[in-house]
C-alpha cells in the first residue's frame, strides 16, 4: 500500500508510566504487519515524532493532569478522525487519581516534595480522557491486551466498530476451567465484578484479580463487599480495592467511596 493512502495513526502520551505503549511495541511481528497497513505518523515511544498532524485513528495513553495537558488534548481532538484512549489511566484517571479522595491540598503535595514546586502545573485532579472530549472507544486495562488493540485497528480500518468484550472475568474462568480462587480459597478477587480481558493471568497464577480492566457489565459491588466483609476484610480496606487502578469508573468510585464512609462512621462511633 502507498504511504500516501494509508490511513495515518498516532500514538500520544500523557500522564502514565508508559506501560500502554509498551502493548503497541511489545506485539514484534505484529507491529511490522500493522506498519504496512498504516502509516505511525506519531509514537514517541517508537522514536516517531508529529504530534500535530492530522490522523484517522489517535491513541490516547495517560490521564489529564496539567492544563496544558488538557489544551493538548482538545487539539488532538481536533486533529483526529477517531479518538481511542486506552489504558487505566485514559480511561478511568489511573493511580495518579488517588489524589482526588485526598482532603490533602495538592500545593501542599508540591511545596514538599519538589525543589521548585512553583515550577509544577498540577491541576487538582486527575481526570479520563472522556472528561474533556468526545471518545470514540475506550480499551481499559493496566496496561490494555494488545490483541485489543490491534483488533480495534483492523475493524476501524474495515469501518465497523471493534466490540470489546464486557463479561466479568469469572465467565473467562470458567472457561478455562480456574477454580474460583474467592470461593475455594477465600481469597479477596474483584473478578465478579471487573471486566475480562488480561487472559485471568492472576486467578491462573492463584492469585486474585486487582480490578485491572475495569468494571464489567451488570455488576453487584455492594455484594461483593459483603462478601468481602465476611471474609473479614475492613471497610476501609474494601475501599481501597475500589478506588485503586480504575478509581474513576462510575461504578467503582460510587462504592469505593461508600465503604469509605462506612469505615469513617466505624472510627467516630
Amino acid at each position: 500500500m502507498n504511504s500516501a493512502t494509508k490511513p495515518k495513526i498516532a500514538v500520544h502520551k500523557f500522564s502514565s508510566c508508559d506501560g500502554c505503549q509498551l502493548s503497541f511495541l511489545n506485539t514484534g511481528e505484529d507491529l511490522i504487519t500493522l506498519s504496512k497497513l498504516v502509516d505511525i505518523v506519531h509514537f514517541a515511544e517508537a522514536g516517531i515524532l508529529s504530534p500535530n498532524e492530522k490522523v484517522d485513528i489517535a491513541f490516547i495513553e495517560g490521564s489529564m493532569t496539567t492544563s496544558e495537558e488538557v489544551e493538548r488534548i482538545h487539539k488532538i481532538r481536533e486533529n483526529s478522525k477517531y479518538l481511542i484512549a486506552i489504558g487505566a489511566c485514559a480511561t478511568a484517571g489511573g493511580i495518579q487519581a488517588l489524589r482526588n479522595f485526598s482532603n490533602s491540598n495538592v500545593e501542599k503535595w508540591k511545596n514538599k516534595i519538589y525543589e521548585r514546586p512553583e515550577t509544577i502545573n498540577s491541576l487538582p485532579t486527575s481526570t479520563p480522557v472522556s472528561a474533556h472530549v468526545n471518545v470514540d472507544l475506550e480499551i481499559w486495562g493496566c496496561p490494555p491486551s494488545s490483541s485489543q488493540i490491534y483488533t480495534t485497528i483492523r475493524c476501524y480500518l474495515s469501518g465497523v466498530t471493534a466490540d470489546i468484550p464486557q463479561d466479568a472475568l469469572c465467565l473467562h474462568c470458567k472457561r478455562k476451567n480456574i477454580v474460583c480462587v474467592l470461593v475455594a480459597k477465600g481469597l479477596n478477587c474483584m473478578g465478579p465484578v471487573t471486566k475480562t480481558g488480561c487472559g485471568v493471568l492472576c486467578p491462573s497464577k492463584d492469585r486474585e484479580c486487582y480490578n485491572c480492566f475495569g468494571p464489567a457489565e451488570n455488576i453487584n459491588c455492594l455484594s461483593l463487599g459483603k462478601r468481602f466483609q465476611e471474609l473479614d476484610l475492613s471497610n476501609e480496606e474494601i475501599s481501597r480495592r475500589f478506588l485503586l487502578i480504575n478509581n474513576s469508573a462510575p461504578a467503582f468510585k460510587k462504592w469505593g467511596e461508600y465503604f469509605k464512609k462506612m469505615a469513617h462512621k466505624e472510627n467516630i462511633i
